[in-house]
This record gives C-alpha cells, structure tokens and sequence, in this order.
C-alpha cells in the first residue's frame, strides 16, 4: 500500500487529558503545545474564555476546555499546557491538563458518537477511537465554540490582534 493510501486511512491525532478523561484532536489544526504561562483576564468574556495570552506578538484567546465542556476544575500543575489550536478560522488556545502524545489511528478504529450523547454538548464530538484497551474521545476543533460565542470572541476584540 502506498504512504499516500496509508495516510488517507489513518487520522494522526493530539491526544491530551481533560477531567480524567483522554481526548484527541487532529494534529493538522494544532499550530503548537505550549507550558502554561500568565494570562491576562479580558472583562466581559464568555465564562469559559481563560483570557488572552501573547504569543510572538500576536494576541491568541485561550480557553479553559473544562469549563467549556461543563467538567471538574482540577488544581493546575505543571504538567498543564495550552494547545494552540484553529477553530472555525479563529486561532485559540485550548487548556488542558497534560498532553500525552501524537497518534496515528485507523479511521476503521474510529466510532461515531453513541446515539445516547445528543443534544448542543455533544456537537464537538467527531467520534470515539478504539485503540487496544483505550477509548478516546475525539473532538471536531471547528465545532468547540457555537456560533454566538466565535462572535463573542471577535466583539471582544481579542481573536487575532496584533500587539
């Protein structure tokens, strides 16, 4: 089999811990995984937006994923980083509490979402991996944020500007 039939059957994914949970995300929107560093509070945000950080000169949103998705907040320790991430067009940080490693899954090894996981919450799910013992759950980056909070975002002002 050829790499380019290869590659066109397989998903490679960033797989990170949440709340206990593992999660994978596809690396093709990850732009970098950075240590957590001090982020600066933005008045009038959505409850899940962390604040704004500077990276190289540009301001970059950061969300806390564990309040996004309703879960335990968990005391941040040092393995905690933000993934750098695009969503919907919008480059944004992501918190979570530890990433794990880089992946190469089968799209054959990938389930859709149980019929029981319905509803506004679960459409940032892509589906769920099966690999060996694990499960993960794998998220669909362009569909984390609703379309009224991309907006408050931008009306916040804090997606994309330039220091």
């Amino acid at each position: 089999m050829s790499k380019a039939m290869q590659n066109s059957q397989e998903l490679q994914i960033v797989v990170f811990q949440l709340a206990e949970q593992v999660y994978g995300i596809d690396i093709n929107s990850v732009y970098e995984i950075i240590r957590m560093e001090n982020i600066t509070k933005i008045p009038r945000a959505p409850h899940f937006v962390e604040g704004v950080i500077n990276l190289r000169g540009r301001i970059i949103p950061v969300i806390d994923l564990s309040r996004r998705f309703g879960l335990e907040q968990k005391q941040r320790t040092q393995a905690c980083r933000i993934i750098i991430v695009e969503v919907a067009g919008q480059t944004v940080g992501m918190i979570v509490d530890s990433v794990q490693e880089v992946l190469r899954l089968p799209l054959a090894g990938i389930e859709p979402p149980p019929p029981v996981v319905h509803g506004i919450d679960a459409a940032y799910l892509r589906g769920i991996a099966i690999l060996e013992e694990r499960l993960i759950i794998l998220l669909d980056q362009d569909k984390i944020l609703l379309e009224e909070e991309k907006a408050q975002l931008l009306q916040a002002d804090i997606a994309g500007s330039q220091v």
